[in-house]
């Protein structure tokens, strides 16, 4: 690797090719087989590094530097390249997927749903998803935790999405189609033949089964909520009056798109810290035993937090930016150039595809010593900083994803409430390596549950110590904005 420091980039880039017998089958098969070996190969032959993608020449960029100026550069590295060709077919022209020219329409439109004000609102309901969790586990019972995150997340989300129209069988039904959707997705990416995705093999049907349920589901809440009417404070609530409206702003396809874009990359994405982050505090019980003690001084007896114990939980954000350094869950994305563009030394064309990995920049040794190490504590100063930041899971510029805030709390609050109650442990036997799909992180974790000692309630209001309360469950009533604390860093999961 380069080893450079990452806020100071070289006064001449240096650009190679990714080596192979026959690069334009072989970097597709090292790229599907052993991808995240193979991305961290790359930076050892330049900046801005050639690959094939069968007959398509794609550039892997290696540096931050030049991936924040991509990145801030969407009107000329748009959205687009095998990763999105395929997202579209799943997402349509939601704001995830959407090209340059319309998203800002589409970001105005959603963004006061994730705004900090809504977000504190919302603590409540992430710490009652979690507490029904922890209320379901048995001590010594052996969970599947990655089914349970993706079951606190999708219950979240869909609050936020659609406030309580999914009943308990269609949330279920919609975390199976979840799951689905994303093993097939990662392969319809690297695999660039659409004809082999038209044999009627099992997986192709499953998919595509996945894809029409999660759609239909998503209408039948659209009907549900036209039949009956009134204003909701969701962003349901928001596509239909932007939709339906004497000028309306937005077609019902797009209503569809909106609310499935978000339902897959919310879930999904947040599902996959939580599970990673649990599985290296089962691996470093030094961490484990710091962040418990955390949890227990701030909650001083309380079953969950609140809004305004997000900036006391310092240690516990680091875990969650750290899980995220590890294990971003977007570990892959491409964008496609809209003209000639001198970029990292080379002139490329309109229409070239452009890679840049999380993954790889999270992994770079100048940016992150011994990266390979779990270690909170690396966030406790903010970590890497400045206008080039390696930490780029949340993507940067202009199509940042509008979630960070909220998707940051939500995993705070849920890794907080679980700690409270419970630790995890990893079976017996080796740990499996993370094996990436469309999205990186464990899909089948499972771990056996130990029950923690229960901690000293709140000490009564008046006295020296302070004047913690416990939250009654069905009204929280959190302060109108959430402070996402310096300290831990600034890092998350989505790219929208």
């Amino acid at each position: 690797m380069n080893h450079r420091p990452a806020g100071h980039p070289p006064t001449v880039w240096k650009t190679g090719t990714a080596p192979g017998i026959f690069p334009p089958l072989t970097h597709g098969i090292a790229l599907f087989r052993r991808p995240l070996e193979f991305l961290d190969s790359l930076s050892a032959h330049g900046d801005l590094v050639e690959i094939r993608l069968g007959p398509t020449r794609a550039w892997v960029v290696c540096h931050p530097r030049l991936v924040h100026e991509m990145l801030r550069d969407a009107r000329t590295f748009d959205k687009g390249g095998p990763l999105y060709t395929r997202l579209r077919g799943l997402m349509g022209d939601g704001v995830v997927t959407c090209p340059h020219a319309d998203h800002r329409r589409q970001r105005r439109l959603l963004q006061p749903a994730f705004r900090p004000a809504r977000v504190a609102r919302l603590t409540g309901p992430m710490g009652e998803e979690a507490e029904d969790l922890c209320r379901a586990w048995r001590d010594g019972q052996e969970v599947d935790v990655s089914a349970a995150m993706m079951t606190v997340t999708t219950g979240v989300v869909s609050r936020v999405l659609f406030s309580d129209a999914l009943d308990p069988a269609r949330a279920a039904e919609v975390r199976d189609c979840l799951s689905t959707v994303v093993r097939g997705l990662f392969v319809r990416t690297v695999v660039p033949v659409d004809a082999f995705f038209r044999l009627p093999l099992p997986g192709h049907r499953r998919y595509t089964r996945a894809v029409a349920r999660l759609r239909a589901v998503v209408d039948e809440v659209v009907a549900q909520r036209r039949r009956t009417g009134g204003a909701r404070d969701d962003v349901l609530g928001t596509l239909l009056a932007a939709a339906d409206g004497p000028e309306p702003e937005v077609t019902g396809g797009e209503v569809q798109d909106q609310l499935v874009s978000l339902l897959l990359t919310g879930a999904e994405s947040a599902a996959l810290c939580l599970s990673s982050a649990f599985g290296f505090l089962a691996l470093h019980p030094e961490a484990e035993q710091r962040m418990h003690a955390e949890v227990d001084t701030v909650l001083a007896g309380r079953a969950r937090p609140t809004a305004e114990d997000l900036p006391r939980l310092v240690y516990t954000r680091s875990v969650v930016d750290e899980s995220l350094r590890l294990a971003p869950p977007g570990w892959l994305f491409t964008r496609l150039t809209t003209r000639e563009v001198e970029f990292g030394g080379r002139r490329l064309p309109a229409g070239t595809t452009v890679l840049y990995s999380p993954y790889l920049l999270h992994h770079a040794p100048e940016s992150f010593p011994d990266p390979e190490r779990f270690l909170p504590e690396r966030w406790r100063r903010g970590g890497p900083d400045g206008p080039f930041s390696p930490m780029v899971p949340f993507a940067a510029g202009s199509r940042k994803c509008l979630g960070d805030t909220f998707a940051l709390a939500q995993a705070t609050v849920t890794l907080a409430t679980v700690a409270r109650h419970w630790r995890l442990r990893h079976r017996p036997g080796p740990v499996p390596p993370l094996r990436p799909a469309v999205t990186l992180g464990p899909r089948a974790l499972v771990m056996r549950c130990e029950r923690r000692p229960e901690q000293p309630g709140p000490v009564p209001a008046g006295t020296a110590a302070g004047a913690a309360t416990a939250v009654p469950r069905a009204r929280a009533c959190p302060p109108p904005a959430v402070r996402v604390p310096r300290e831990a860093g600034d890092a998350g999961g989505h790219d929208a």
